[in-house]
């Protein structure tokens, strides 16, 4: 692969093709084509875990209760979280094969144009979701701080300027929008450390909670009704645990740029992961048994401790959205110059034009959306489905090529190559069967019926 750089941006050869990208986009610290510094492992760590933990955190605890309990819970998460480390390590090892800077592109140096336009368009949906709950999660939040702080007001005058799709729309535009035009993810490094202690204090109060006097809970069940229950919870460990699409942009903006440090920026996130996750799902899911709701904080009473969990929440939502509207737009780049077949000069000569524009749709299509889907509980399950694709498929089709390509070419390999084939081979079996069942599951019980998710303390 060679590499030729100007006027701010580079030209490599795959394949025999000339492609272009804007280094704005993207942040190697490692490359001479960086005009910035990168983030340290443990700064970058936060990145992570504030790309993981969001809307998933308050719907986590209803898994524990789809699961059959906390054991059963622990022990599904537990099988998951080994593949999840894997596939991050794996995904980090395969992007530095040819210095990939996105997901759709480490999938493109391995597994060619055709699986890249694939993980794009899947890319696309998935970050068009979750943006999708970020804004969901937000109205939610908004409902129950107008209910603690001017109950009477709100349930007998309904002011416009209080109904969800006013207060969704405004804020958003205020603080999310603006966060969505930078070019560089790590752009957020500082505002993610500020959503990751704001989400301590979350599990902070439901631990707190919990050990202090409550209200008998609904019925707490000590084990799934049947076999089939355990994969109920399947989406929303998925969901909650899914950050390989924007790994790869925060690796590459490491200031060194090498396994070891990542290893320890994924070590440092998952244990944070692990511990908030499991914290808030098993003491939330005790307090209210069986009568949880999909959103934790509206199974609270609105009081002043809870209102500043949400206002936490709501803070969280505003910081994570543009992460993963930053991978949403780089997606519908790559499928955008795929589909139109755009030579280098056209993208470069087009790149600010469409980037403003495409951000502007973005937000503008997430926002409406977001008004009239009952609650994130629809978006999670569907979400789920497509998170195991990116945790088990995507890296096991990449591992698996390039296990292949050294056996093919070389006849004598170590016998680490052969057992690092197998492992790509399982996670592309196990990815395949998640996808399936979670997607199946998902559309029976969109079919089914769906109500609004929302505080047992409404005035409605």
């Amino acid at each position: 692969m060679s590499i030729h750089t100007q006027n701010n941006n580079f030209e490599y050869l795959h394949d025999g093709r000339k492609e272009t990208k804007s280094c704005l986009s993207f942040c190697s610290s490692n490359d001479s084509i960086s005009q910035k510094t990168g983030s340290g492992w443990f700064i970058s760590a936060f990145l992570i875990v504030n790309a993981s933990i969001g809307s998933g955190l308050l719907n986590y605890p209803i898994a524990f209760y789809q699961a059959g309990g906390i054991l059963t819970a622990v022990i599904v998460q537990s099988f998951f979280l080994v593949f999840v480390v894997l596939t991050l390590l794996t995904l980090g090892y395969c992007s530095d094969i040819k210095g990939s800077n996105t997901y759709q592109d480490v999938v493109l140096s391995l597994c060619g144009r055709k699986a890249q336009l694939a993980c794009a368009v899947c890319v696309l949906l998935y970050s068009l979701g979750t943006c999708i709950t970020y804004l969901i999660l937000i109205g939610d939040q908004w409902e129950l701080l107008f209910l603690n702080v001017a109950y009477d007001f709100y349930c007998s005058t309904a002011p416009v300027y209080m109904t969800r799709a006013f207060v969704i729309s405004a804020t958003s535009i205020a603080f999310i929008l603006p966060l969505c035009f930078p070019r560089r993810i790590d752009f957020l490094r500082y505002t993610s450390i500020i959503g990751v202690l704001g989400l301590l204090y979350v599990v902070g109060l439901i631990a707190a909670k919990y050990f202090l006097p409550h209200e008998n809970p609904g019925a707490i069940i000590q084990g799934p009704h049947t076999w089939m229950d355990i994969f109920l919870a399947v989406p929303n460990i998925c969901f909650a645990y899914q950050c390989h699409i924007s790994i790869i942009p925060v690796y590459s903006c490491l200031d060194k740029r090498d396994l070891r440090e990542f290893s320890k920026t994924v070590t440092l996130a998952m244990i944070l992961c692990v511990l908030i996750y499991t914290v808030t799902a098993a003491l939330g899911y005790l307090q209210f048994g069986d009568s949880i709701t999909n959103d934790i904080l509206l199974s609270f009473n609105p009081t002043a401790a809870v209102m500043v969990a949400v206002v936490f929440v709501v803070v969280k939502a505003y910081t994570t959205y543009p992460i993963h509207c930053f991978c949403g737009k780089a997606a519908f780049d790559t499928v955008w110059k795929m589909v139109w077949h755009m030579s280098p000069e056209e993208i470069i000569h087009r790149e600010n034009n469409r980037h403003i524009a495409t951000t502007c749709v973005w937000f503008t299509l997430t926002l409406l959306l977001s008004i009239f889907i009952p609650n994130i509980g629809v978006v999670i399950q569907i979400l789920g489905a497509l998170a195991a694709v990116f945790i088990f498929v995507f890296p096991g089709l990449c591992l698996f090529k390039v296990t292949q390509t050294k056996i093919d070419f070389e006849e004598k390999q170590p016998t680490q190559i052969y057992v690092l084939r197998a492992m790509a081979i399982v996670f592309l079996i196990v990815g395949v069967f998640i996808f399936g069942l979670t997607l199946s599951q998902a559309v029976i019980k969109d079919i089914q019926g769906v109500k609004p998710d929302s505080s047992k303390f409404t005035c409605r």
